[in-house]
């Protein structure tokens, strides 16, 4: 099975729905999207923790080649990616914009982009994947975002500007790791002779472009404006998707190349990213903007995902990974929640909403389920995430491990708070329709996966298992 096919069903996909024009351009874009997604599946199905690869000669110098590497960890992101994106899609079907066919395509471009930034295996052709993301939510955020034309510019060239600086750096540590080895191929990397300061060096430079993106404290000052601002769909795609690229390339891309440097500013990576998982908790009690509350939501949760990774043990990194996917449902089904609420209501101001849960049972038990995903109840898939990261820390450090422990609590209250507010009280004198049959589609796909695998995370476990010893490996060698 050539693992290319999937990169092609999504770019003809993107050209195909623009050409299909405004009335059929979501009906393309979501034909698609399953079809990337039955892809992957039986991509899955058929190699699973084994993985297979796919490598051709592109530019002969430097030495250039169009590698990709579907082991268990790439096909979990790919999974992630192809699954949700006809999710966001359905989403987005009954609303109305101007100019859907370009809208949907550039919905699909992106997915094609972050399809190749998980499946890369060659450094340079990684970073063109990586960049080139960039572009359709950009664009997405300028044309359909939320708010004044210039405040939606505003959150979007800070969004580009800040992604793409420390894109620069990760660029020149990509560029000095082929000066060294001559080859671009991840395994060149891994293998690379580094003294102890080319590895600090290089570690900074990785360090700078995810941490931007996943994002972590105090590099997260563009996210809560640009969540804002940007539409639905593109909050969706950002949070759901996007920012799983950085969480993914660390673990991929930065600790195996340098060990040496992980180790020794382990602790200081660490104590940062507990810092935003307390401070995206405290934020979030202080928003009164649902879109706002939840983007310091995820900056709580994605806190947990990079503290799992930088622990540097094996249940830490599994646990990365789990949350990474379990997030990545749980934050679309949350953001989806907030865009119907949005749509009814026509606000998104906490203090103005109450009691909506009068008129919509369906939509209250949606919503609350994915809540109780988000805090890590038991038997929802956040909870075996962040329940492995909590071990894996604590395996550091007695101390790190309690306290992102506690933070738990924090995370619950602040929800919690939310939906009160929001969904219970005084019955709301507010028109609220219910749930359509495409919207309790989307939220019972979403809601499946946070349930199933909370109960059964072994699918799970087992696919990236092999590929995550593997790293341990390279970081432990």
């Amino acid at each position: 099975m050539n693992i290319a096919i999937i990169l092609i069903i999504l770019l003809v996909g993107a050209i195909l729905t623009y050409f299909s024009g405004n009335r059929f351009a979501s009906k393309v874009a979501i034909l698609f999207s399953v079809a990337a997604a039955i892809f992957s599946i039986a991509l899955c199905m058929k190699y699973g923790a084994a993985g297979v690869d796919y490598s051709t000669a592109w530019i002969s110098n430097p030495n250039i080649s169009f590698s990709l590497k579907a082991d268990g960890l790439s096909i979990a992101m790919i999974l992630l990616t192809t699954v949700l994106l006809p999710i966001i899609i359905l989403a987005a079907h009954n609303r109305e914009f101007k100019n859907e066919k370009l809208l949907f395509s550039l919905i699909m471009f992106m997915a094609f982009a972050m399809t190749g930034a998980f499946l890369s295996s060659d450094a340079l052709l990684y970073y063109v994947f990586w960049e080139m993301s960039l572009i359709p939510i950009y664009f997405i955020i300028i044309l359909w975002g939320n708010g004044e034309l210039a405040k939606r510019r505003k959150a979007a060239i800070t969004f580009f500007l800040f992604t793409f600086a420390g894109s620069l750096f990760m660029m020149a540590a990509i560029i000095y790791m082929y000066v060294k080895t001559g080859s671009f191929q991840l395994e060149a990397f891994y293998n690379a002779n580094l003294s102890h300061t080319e590895q600090i060096w290089i570690f900074l430079a990785f360090f700078l472009a995810y941490a931007i993106k996943i994002p972590i404290f105090p590099f997260h000052t563009w996210q809560a404006n640009v969540y804002q601002k940007a539409p639905a769909v593109g909050t969706m795609l950002l949070a759901g998707i996007m920012s799983k690229m950085g969480a993914y390339s660390v673990i991929r891309w930065q600790l195996p190349t340098v060990p040496q440097a992980a180790h020794e500013l382990k602790d200081i990576i660490v104590i940062l990213c507990i810092i935003g998982v307390v401070y995206g908790a405290i934020m979030a009690l202080r928003q009164d903007d649902l879109k706002r509350f939840m983007a310091y939501a995820s900056l709580s949760h994605v806190g947990f995902i990079a503290a799992g990774s930088y622990a540097l043990t094996y249940d830490g990194l599994q646990g990365a990974v789990v949350l990474i996917l379990a997030h990545g449902f749980g934050i679309v089904g949350l953001f989806y929640a907030v865009d119907i609420i949005q749509n009814r209501t026509h606000t998104l101001q906490i203090s103005k909403l109450g009691g909506l849960s009068s008129h919509t049972p369906k939509f209250t038990v949606a919503f609350f389920l994915a809540i109780l995903s988000s805090i890590g109840v038991p038997l929802t898939f956040n909870f075996i995430g962040e329940f492995t990261i909590i071990y894996g820390v604590y395996q550091v450090n007695l101390w790190y491990g309690l306290i992102i422990g506690t933070s738990l609590f924090l995370g619950a209250f602040f929800m919690l708070r939310m939906f009160q507010q929001v969904m219970l009280g005084e019955p709301s004198k507010t028109t609220f329709r219910d749930l359509s049959k495409t919207e309790i589609f989307v939220f019972t796909v979403i809601v499946i996966v946070l349930l199933f695998f909370g109960i059964y995370v072994k699918p799970v476990t087992d696919l990236v298992s092999s590929s995550l010893e593997n790293i341990v490996m390279y970081i432990n060698r």
